[in-house]
């Protein structure tokens, strides 16, 4: 499944980077060129000649080792995946800061391909706040996180921060690279919430930090569509994606009205204000001058003039956030607006929703509904996305779909 693949495994300093030699062999058995290259902090746990035996070429440890006067970049360019594992909370940290400390880091900045990071540490480190958000930030710009597991640790103690099974890494590691199921396909994406103006400083708004939308731009790029994204949101996304930065729900409408046409998929994952002040003010509105009287009117229903508009070859998603009659509510979203996938959760449940990094939520299309429990906002997208795939294949003619066994 991986012939003709070029994956570069890094190997940094810990415990667990026995468990990449392992990782190796099944890689290179799968028809994958495996490059190893190791941290200094590695090769204190395995040697280079381990690696350099059996991956495709000899273990890669240092900027300045070879006749390859720019190595990091020569690896980042012509790699198709790279896989970190272990990773270590410095690598994470490095990575997810930009800085380029030895032959890796600069690899993972020089690079463009799909990166897979599986970290490993003791429990502590795996809970410290600052090793938490420099994951956070990595899977907000698209880099695929293994989360470790609960188990035995280095000095006997249990808890999680164990690298996760090397099954399970050479599962992703498969799907990352088999899944190119929107090859070519153009997405719009939008993502965060709106933000109407009151004055020139306060602003009616809602609860949604964009982190659900931008992990499916995310998927969808991963997967070989060209996306769009119109975000009100500050994360970070690949470097594949368009971005394009709005505030208003008009701002927000005057983007779709230039790119929707033009794209074979739609996914309004943005939570638009429903109201608007009618007269914002141009300057700020002082406290003691008594509280004003806002004068609202609603703001265009983006997602019924998308559904209204729609061409055949589309596939629209809407989103629902409810708190109450989930599916229901969902399912006459979906006839209403002309939709082919309604996202809903509910937003009352613990973990779910707006600003977390979790979600879970109920997948309502015309041949049903599909639930998907509490889990990662990226494992939702993948669901999301798996769903519009279906969708897109079953749209095809019959004879589209067929399959030639020789191929």
């Amino acid at each position: 499944m991986l012939s003709g693949k070029r994956i570069v495994l890094g190997v940094s300093g810990g415990i667990a980077a026995y468990k990449s030699v392992e990782l190796c062999r099944r890689l290179v058995d799968a028809g994958a060129h495996v490059t190893p290259v190791m941290t200094a902090g590695a090769e204190h746990f395995i040697g280079r000649t381990t690696l350099s035996a059996l991956a495709s070429e000899p273990v890669r440890t240092s900027l300045w080792d070879g006749p390859d006067p720019i190595p990091h970049t020569t690896l980042g360019q012509q790699a198709d995946l790279i896989v970190v594992a272990p990773a270590t909370a410095r690598v994470i940290a490095a990575y997810a800061h930009g800085l380029s400390t030895d032959l890796l880091t600069n690899a993972l900045i020089a690079t463009r391909a799909p990166v897979i990071v599986c970290p490993a540490m003791h429990t502590e480190m795996w809970e410290h706040a600052a090793v938490q958000a420099n994951i956070r930030t990595l899977r907000e710009r698209g880099v695929i996180i293994v989360d470790p597991e609960e188990g035995r640790l280095a000095g006997g103690d249990i808890g999680k921060g164990r690298l996760a099974n090397i099954d399970s890494i050479a599962d992703v590691v498969h799907r990352t690279l088999a899944i190119r199921d929107l090859e070519g396909v153009k997405v719009l994406v939008t993502a965060g919430g709106t933000r109407e103006p009151i004055d020139a400083v306060r602003v009616i708004a809602n609860r949604s930090s964009g982190k659900q939308g931008h992990a499916i731009a995310a998927e969808c790029s991963r997967r070989g569509a060209m996306v769009t994204l119109v975000t009100t949101s500050h994360l970070d996304h690949p470097s594949s994606i368009e971005r394009v930065d709005v505030e208003t729900a008009a701002q927000m409408q005057q983007a779709l009205d230039v790119h929707a046409a033009a794209h074979d998929v739609i996914i309004m994952s943005a939570a638009v204000a429903d109201f608007r002040p009618v007269n914002p003010a141009g300057e700020k509105l002082k406290k003691d001058r008594g509280a004003p009287e806002l004068l609202l009117e609603p703001t265009p229903d983006l997602l019924l003039h998308l559904g209204a508009a729609k061409q055949p070859h589309q596939v629209l998603v809407g989103f629902a956030a409810e708190t109450s009659n989930l599916a229901e509510n969902a399912r006459s979203k979906l006839v209403r607006k002309n939709l082919d996938l309604v996202v809903a959760n509910d937003v009352s449940a613990e973990g779910v929703g707006f600003s977390h990094d979790t979600n879970a939520v109920t997948l309502v299309a015309a041949d049903g509904d599909r639930t998907i429990g509490l889990c990662s906002k990226a494992k939702i997208a993948e669901a999301v996305v798996d769903e519009i795939a279906k969708i897109r294949l079953a749209m095809r003619p019959a004879d589209a779909r067929r399959v030639d066994p020789t191929t």
